[in-house]
């Protein structure tokens, strides 16, 4: 493998394995109103927050965490006005109290914030203006949930830096060389001394442990403990999809536990590791097998999501599901074929799964991806693969991922704002 290309997937996976603190997409929110605040310099009397209706969607229904129930945009850029740590980014909201969650409620109930949902085609889009008497602070993010695009304080730009709306992969480190091929060579002969241990060992224990605590108390539709309690002798697959389903039970909850995303995404973090920490551990294998594991597991995700960006209407855990899939079958010996198999196998029956906001009950898809994951290594490792040219897939890999990208980003448009459209009425009644 050329240097280059090794070089480039370890820079992705350090870019992409992070740790965050709830829903990134509230908590990004919340990132934007703190930066506001702190640019102002002072506690605004009000505050205006635009976001694009994939934002709109993925914040109303999830439990912002180190709250009790608070849930939505204008309570998440609230919370992080009156009590959010705004270098601390995606753990932005860890020292909230409970004033700081009495003040919100307090100012929710005035005319204190007012929130517009924007027509634009960035998806993952925030800005808020903070004001106070004669002065106004604004922040703008693009594309990914920190990345800021423009600061501006009372006509002033404090910072700025060209962003192509069109290109929702402009703030990242380039994604052009990624492919299945590659990226099974780099799972196999990577150094994980050099500098991926420390990034894989966070994603094992930070992931693992929110699902132990999602099995052990009441969180969401207790998917995971409902999974476990009624497994029957050694099920492995429902071990998995239970251990996997509890950590978004306890994430989308409200716990106050933070997670390694990938992609941008806490689930999708956990759904692209727990699988394959459970899996390993029934298997017996090393660290090092299980971290080459995650490492195929974490950039096949990063890969389809390429094409799709942060936020679609197509479901972000299928995708998860199919790096988590790929990783089984990496556990139990799988060659490059059998892998590009698995691949295949899991996007022909999974697909078509379709995103409806964060919340709660997204561990029963969860647990859905997993179960699907582990049927399409079963069926991989057995010799058996979808036939090519059989709906969207392809004989060539790399055809039927640009497939999934042309669906998510282009086909799905008017899906995504009919969905958006029936939850903003569900939510008004």
């Amino acid at each position: 493998m050329r240097q280059e290309i090794s070089d480039n997937y370890t820079n992705i996976l350090k870019e992409e394995l992070v740790l965050a603190l709830g829903c990134t997409e509230p908590i990004s929110i919340a990132y934007c109103a703190a930066t506001a605040r702190k640019i102002l310099g002072e506690m605004p009397d009000h505050i205006e927050i635009s976001v694009s209706g994939n934002m709109l969607k993925n914040a109303m229904g999830v439990i912002i965490p180190n709250t009790a129930n608070l849930r939505g945009a204008s309570a998440a850029a609230i919370l992080g006005i009156v009590g959010g740590k705004a270098h601390r980014k995606l753990e932005v909201l860890e020292e909230i109290t409970d004033e700081h969650i009495s003040k919100t409620n307090e100012l929710m109930s005035k005319d204190f914030a007012t929130l517009k949902t924007i027509d634009t085609p960035v998806k993952l889009y925030v800005k808020v203006t903070a004001r106070k008497d004669e002065h106004y602070s604004t922040v703008e993010i693009k594309h990914t949930h920190t990345n800021i695009v423009r600061i501006e304080k009372d006509e002033k730009l404090d910072f700025f830096t060209k962003c192509d709306d069109d290109d929702f992969n402009t703030p990242l480190t380039t994604r052009e060389l990624l492919t299945v091929s590659d990226i099974y060579d780099y799972a196999m002969t990577v150094d994980l001394d050099t500098c991926l241990k420390p990034y894989l060992k966070m994603q094992i224990d930070m992931n693992y442990a929110i699902s132990i605590k999602g099995l052990k108390y009441d969180y969401g539709l207790n998917v995971g403990s409902t999974l476990l309690k009624h497994m029957e002798g050694n099920d492995i697959v429902r071990k998995a999809k239970a251990y996997t389903a509890a950590g978004s039970d306890a994430r989308m909850s409200g716990s106050t536990m933070p997670v390694v995303t990938n992609v941008g995404s806490g689930n999708q973090g956990i759904t692209n590791s727990v699988p394959l920490i459970v899996y390993a551990e029934h298997k017996k294998m090393s660290e090092d097998q299980l971290m080459r594991a995650l490492i195929l597991s974490d950039l096949i995700a990063v890969h389809i999501k390429t094409n799709l960006g942060r936020l679609s209407a197509f479901c972000g855990v299928v995708i998860a599901g199919t790096g988590a899939a790929a990783g089984i079958s990496f556990l139990d010996g799988g060659s490059k074929s059998q892998i590009e198999d698995t691949i295949k196998n899991i996007l022909a029956n999974i697909s078509g799964v379709f995103c409806d906001g964060a919340k709660p009950s997204c561990a029963s898809k969860i647990a859905s991806s997993v179960d699907a994951a582990f049927q399409a290594s079963m069926l991989a490792m057995d010799g058996y693969s979808v036939e090519p040219n059989s709906g969207i897939i392809c004989g060539n890999i790399e055809q039927t991922i640009r497939n999934i990208g042309e669906i998510g980003k282009h086909a799905m448009n008017e899906t995504d704002q009919k969905i958006i459209e029936i939850m903003s009425k569900i939510s008004a009644t």
